[in-house]
């Protein structure tokens, strides 16, 4: 089994890594890794459901789709992440219990009671700790977790903090519980880097052929690329998610604009904007020209700047609209 200890903090590098090692690798491994504050939302997700996307712009918090399924994490500096990949066929997919027992063991002998919950957490004392979600691909699976070690509480749950109400669609949904970090359940306190230390030390006791690895410069380029190609797209990010509608009505200056959107790939495949503004001409105008455009920030702009918008709108701004849109 490789094991590798990879530094970067980088979510979208990091989430191309564990692709490139799943696909282009023979062996199994065991990986360590970190990100900076990022959202991370899983494969079935419709991403804008499942974040506070005012907090994520005003933060700047990158927002990034795992190969896995599963609920929306935060990560930030404060969680660790762990990843197996083993060679098994399908049959063994879902025993999350036998992934996580060697992190319960390294908690344990801190004289922490950790234990397996539900489907796929651990907990202390009832509260979480850790996520887990896996992918098969080609009789390989990827199994990953976080470890919640010293991460900002209050960030994870503003970051993930949406009013659903907007959202009608198939996508799977994550589940809020009661979290802690693993720092304050420590008899003795250590850092995130000591407890990395022990965690990689104790699996790799548990394993009769270990050999540390670390990404080669070839390697390095491989992930990048992916990263280019797929981890930091929109289409990947945003355009995958499920079909949705969507509804928001906000009260501006101007007056009270509704939108409601039908959303396919990411895609605005219809829309009607109502309220009790004025304006010169008929609304439909500019729900033609929002039609066959991403839902997506950037691109609605665009279309909007072409327009005046109080020849439609009178007092209500780009901002204004773009703000009910999402």
């Amino acid at each position: 089994m490789l094991y590798i200890y990879n530094k970067n903090t980088n979510p979208y590098f990091n989430l191309a890594a564990e692709e490139y090692v799943l696909k282009e690798f023979q062996e199994e491994c065991f990986m360590l890794w970190r990100n900076e504050p990022s959202i991370i939302v899983g494969k079935n997700q419709n991403t804008l459901a499942e974040i506070n996307l005012d907090y994520v712009r005003q933060n700047k918090i990158p927002v990034v789709r795992r190969l896995s399924g599963g609920g929306a994490v935060f990560h930030d500096l404060g969680n660790l992440n762990f990843t197996f990949i083993v060679n098994e066929d399908v049959s063994s997919f879902s025993d999350f219990k036998r992934f996580t027992q060697p992190i319960i063991d390294v908690l344990r002998k801190l004289s922490i009671n950790a234990e397996f919950s539900g489907r796929n957490d651990i907990t202390i004392d009832g509260k979480k700790i850790s996520g887990n979600a896996q992918y098969y691909y080609k009789n390989r699976i990827l199994h990953h977790g976080t470890l919640l070690f010293s991460s900002s509480i209050t960030d994870l749950s503003e970051a993930l903090k949406v009013r659903p109400v907007k959202f009608e669609d198939k996508g799977v949904k994550s589940v809020s519980k009661r979290v802690t970090n693993i720092s304050e359940h420590l008899k003795e306190p250590i850092t995130i880097e000591q407890f990395i230390d022990l965690i990689m030390n104790y699996i790799r006791e548990q394993t009769a052929e270990s050999e540390m690895y670390e990404f080669t410069s070839e390697d390095i380029q491989k992930i990048e690329k992916l990263v280019r190609e797929k981890y930091s797209t929109w289409e990947w990010n945003f355009g995958t998610s499920p079909d949705y509608s969507f509804k928001n009505e906000k009260k501006f200056t101007g007056g009270t604009v509704e939108v409601n959107l039908n959303v396919e790939k990411g895609i605005i495949k219809d829309i009607k904007i109502y309220g009790d503004f004025f304006g010169k001409y008929d609304v439909s105008e500019v729900e033609n020209l929002l039609k066959g455009v991403k839902h997506s920030e950037e691109e609605i702009r665009k279309v909007l700047s072409n327009i005046d918008m109080n020849d439609y709108f009178t007092n209500i701004t780009v901002d204004n609209l773009i703000e009910v849109m999402f």
